[in-house]
């Protein structure tokens, strides 16, 4: 964990109030796409625990979606402006190079997945991706996405690609994997990790302090509890007890 103070270099907004914010700075503490940073906003008293989106050793990106105050404040900040944050938090996603890998991602959750498909290209591998949203309009990065996976998108309401959930689109459409790497709501989770036997997940808590040293964002493992912000927020999907 390291303590840095970093510039926002864009603000640019992709979707039904979801924005795309670049920070640059010495990010080099970030080692693994499934990390996550925490970010002090003026005039709060917690931080922000937010996925990493991508990162190298002089920036990161956060994909975030409005929900409150502050995210409501995030979304209005503008380039120059710097912010007090905590890197190379949690515990990320391991790529293998012998396993055919599925990436899963639910609306937000598609976020550490875009990092996590930047570097398996890097490794010579196009993983497949299931995408999946309530509607065509919280699916966003489709450019990216396509560019560095080969997607299968998934709609509740059938408005774009598969009318259904993700783990019907894998089983309908015969998508053969031997890995899967999910992030996405808790019941979508829930669902691949019952219905897929390999696998690992990314949770998602509410977060004191960010690092394991206040164990409110404990959840039931199989070997015990275990911290989201310490531990995780990647889990083998069997381990969890949903």
């Amino acid at each position: 964990m390291k303590n840095v103070i970093l510039k926002i270099a864009g603000n640019v907004k992709v979707g039904k109030d979801l924005y795309l914010m670049r920070l640059e700075g010495d990010t080099k503490e970030i080692k693994n796409p499934g990390e996550f940073i925490n970010i002090l906003l003026p005039g709060h008293y917690l931080r922000r625990p937010i996925s990493v989106c991508d990162f190298d050793i002089d920036h990161v990106d956060i994909l975030f979606k409005v929900l409150g105050h502050g995210t409501k404040e995030m979304a209005d900040y503008e380039v120059g402006k710097t912010l007090d944050c905590l890197i190379g938090l949690g515990n990320g996603f391991t790529l293998y190079e012998d396993k055919k890998p599925l990436l899963i991602g639910g609306g937000i959750g598609i976020a550490p997945l875009i990092g996590l498909a930047k570097r398996f290209n890097e490794m010579g591998i196009k993983p497949k991706l299931v995408y999946g949203a309530r509607s065509k309009d919280d699916l966003v990065m489709l450019d990216v996405l396509n560019e560095l996976c080969d997607v299968t998108l998934a709609t509740d309401d059938g408005s774009l690609g598969y009318h259904g959930n993700v783990c019907d689109c894998i089983k309908e459409n015969k998508i053969e994997f031997d890995y899967y790497y999910s992030c996405g709501p808790y019941r979508m989770l829930e669902a691949v990790a019952k219905s897929f036997p390999s696998g690992v997940v990314s949770m998602e808590a509410r977060m004191g302090c960010g690092f394991g040293a206040c164990m409110g964002c404990s959840i039931k493992t199989t070997n015990g509890p275990k911290r989201v912000c310490k531990e995780g927020p990647v889990f083998v999907g069997k381990e969890v007890e949903f």
